[in-house]
């Protein structure tokens, strides 16, 4: 596991998966057998000639004594409506090759909430939807890399931990205070340099690569070579219904969300983050009205912090931000991006000033230092008022600042991208696999595949707006509160704030299904449920000239292998693809303390 948190719903959620999965086909029924169903068409049972519903496989009418395939209507009449008997061996194979290793897989995905239904949300949100998962999983990187450029340039001591810290902190409702010079004298006070290390020292506690983790990446990636390997050399027509191509490329996705979130290392286990930053704040001091130096927890109480954390569950509106999974962190880039906003102000003013040789208390001269050392710590002694005037600048109090913050919406544009990239990517090669094994179109197991990529779609547009409406409604009802005092709320705010909260409920409810959904329609297609007239002959493209190809040629053979191969290079490609992107920007090099 990623993380040291409560992983038992998740756990469980895979076992009942599991469980449905072998509990679903009791055992071997009579249906339809379509071998037979073609043995009497050609036969002449249902009548000679052209006319009789006989067909090639394109779906052309041939003399019944060599058709390899039948209309829909005859279909029905001559085979029945239901599938065709399940058989346990097929079932079983194919199952434990291209499904069991990807839920197996679902259980190595960072989890660490407190909560167990915050964690079961998590596994749900990111099988429901991939696009949601590798968005927030992208914005992850791209923040980190945009908060290091943002300090790169500042010259003030405790950069580089600050960089770590904020970094650290994506998968956690973060606040930041400035009232009462606590953020400046976080800042500016020498006495708190031991306070930066210490919190970076101590969130820097996840292990990455733990055996279980390079041991079920390296099951599934070796599962599914073989698998590949064996679908193509044991004989292509041996109940290629029922072949799981196109279901190992649905779930590739899997794969570099989960090796992504191992490389980012994402700290999101509660009881260590709110244990962390309790540590860390019992080393904070603050400037006095007189200049001296104390300790915050002589002086203030404990909720009165520079840098806390808001884990208690209060507002709805903001609850997804309060969930440290990392899947949710589209709900918290835009609070985070202000709270990094904050401290990067303070920052660059406290750099101004220290660029200039400004000491913090104006009426002291500046005390020289060597090239690259710390500020002398005389210079960074004041009082109060001189330490938040240190991280305030009059070049940043003219500065617009924006409700989203800086280049925030190009990010989200980005990882927006690369995640429908990913989505559609993997999904797309399962359904080009699955229509363009006869009978060509859209039937039920690509109509599953393409329904399963387009709930993941509206699942994470709706998460994504609810996020946008979140802040929106955030925003304007301060700004109402000052103007207009607490009793009046505009109504732009209270709709935005209610749609807001039905989104994300809407969006949580379709994920669910989906999640589930996806599980199911593999099982069927491993179940037979979808090989019967219906589901075989691509009613859903074909209409009118819908027809079942029950016999492959040579040539079939050739095209079927063909699309799967062509098929494997999209999956395998767009997961490289975005495997590589998150290495290209990940660890961005920090700056020298």
């Amino acid at each position: 596991m990623l993380t040291g948190g409560n992983v038992e719903s998740p756990r469980q959620f895979v076992g009942i998966v599991a469980c449905v999965a072998l509990a679903f086909p009791m055992a071997t029924v009579a249906g339809t057998n379509f071998d037979v169903c073609l043995a009497n068409l050609q036969n002449g049972t249902f009548g000679v000639g052209v006319d009789v519903g006989g067909t090639d496989d394109h779906g052309y009418p041939v003399n019944v004594s060599v058709a390899t395939g039948m209309t829909y209507s005859l279909c029905v009449q001559a085979c029945g409506v239901g599938q065709e008997p399940f058989q346990w061996a097929i079932f079983s194979q194919q199952f434990s090759s291209w499904l069991l290793p990807w839920l197996a897989l679902v259980s190595q995905l960072p989890f660490g909430a407190n909560d167990k239904l915050d964690n079961l949300e998590s596994v749900l949100l990111t099988v429901g939807s991939p696009t949601l998962a590798a968005y927030s999983l992208f914005l992850t990187v791209l923040n980190s890399r945009w908060v290091t450029k943002r300090f790169e340039k500042y010259t003030y001591p405790n950069v580089a931990n600050a960089i770590r810290i904020l970094s650290s902190l994506q998968q956690s409702p973060i606040r930041v205070m400035k009232e009462g010079g606590l953020l400046a004298s976080l800042i500016v006070l020498p006495d708190n340099d031991k306070w930066w290390t210490e919190l970076a020292k101590l969130i820097n506690y996840t292990h990455t690569w733990s055996i279980s983790a390079v041991t079920s990446i390296a099951w599934v990636v070796i599962a599914y070579i073989f698998t590949i390997l064996s679908s193509f050399t044991v004989g292509i027509t041996n109940a290629i219904n029922s072949n799981g191509q196109g279901v190992g490329s649905l779930w590739l996705w899997l794969l570099p969300i989960v090796i992504g979130w191992l490389q980012i290392s994402p700290k999101c286990d509660t009881v260590r983050l709110s244990d962390a930053i309790d540590r860390a704040n019992k080393l904070a001091h603050v400037a006095t009205e007189s200049g001296e130096v104390v300790l915050l927890d002589e002086t203030k109480p404990k909720a009165l912090r520079a840098i806390t954390l808001t884990l208690t569950k209060g507002d709805d509106l903001h609850r997804d931000e309060k969930c440290t999974p990392p899947v949710f962190n589209y709900a918290r880039v835009f609070p985070w991006v202000q709270a990094v906003e904050d401290v990067s102000e303070a920052f660059q003013a406290a750099s101004y000033h220290y660029d200039d040789q400004k000491p913090v208390d104006d009426s002291s001269d500046w005390a020289l230092v060597k090239s690259g050392q710390k500020p002398d710590q005389s210079n960074r002694m004041g009082t109060r008022d001189q330490v938040i005037a240190y991280c305030t600048s009059l070049r940043l109090a003219k500065r617009y600042r924006s409700r989203w913050g800086p280049n925030v919406i190009s990010r989200m544009f980005i990882a927006s991208a690369l995640a429908l990239m990913l989505q559609w990517g993997t999904t797309g090669a399962a359904f080009i696999q699955v229509w363009y094994t006869p009978t060509r179109g859209l039937g039920c197991r690509s109509a599953s595949y393409l329904l399963y990529a387009v709930l993941s779609t509206i699942v994470w547009m709706l998460l994504v707006i609810s996020s946008i409406l979140t802040r929106y409604a955030s925003t304007n009802q301060y700004i109402h509160i000052l103007l207009e005092g607490p009793a009046i709320r505009h109504w732009p705010t209270r709709a935005a704030r209610m749609t807001s909260i039905i989104f994300r409920r809407l969006g949580k409810l379709i994920a669910a299904i989906n999640s589930l959904w996806v599980v199911v329609a593999c099982i069927f297609q491993f179940a037979s449920v979808f090989d019967n007239c219906y589901c075989n002959s691509s009613v859903f493209y074909l209409h009118d000239h819908a027809y079942n190809v029950i016999a492959l040629l040579p040539g079939d053979v050739t095209s079927v292998k063909s699309a799967w191969v062509g098929g494997l290079f999209l999956a395998g490609g767009t997961a490289i693809i975005y495997v590589l992107f998150v290495n290209v920007l990940i660890d961005p090099p920090l700056p020298a303390d």
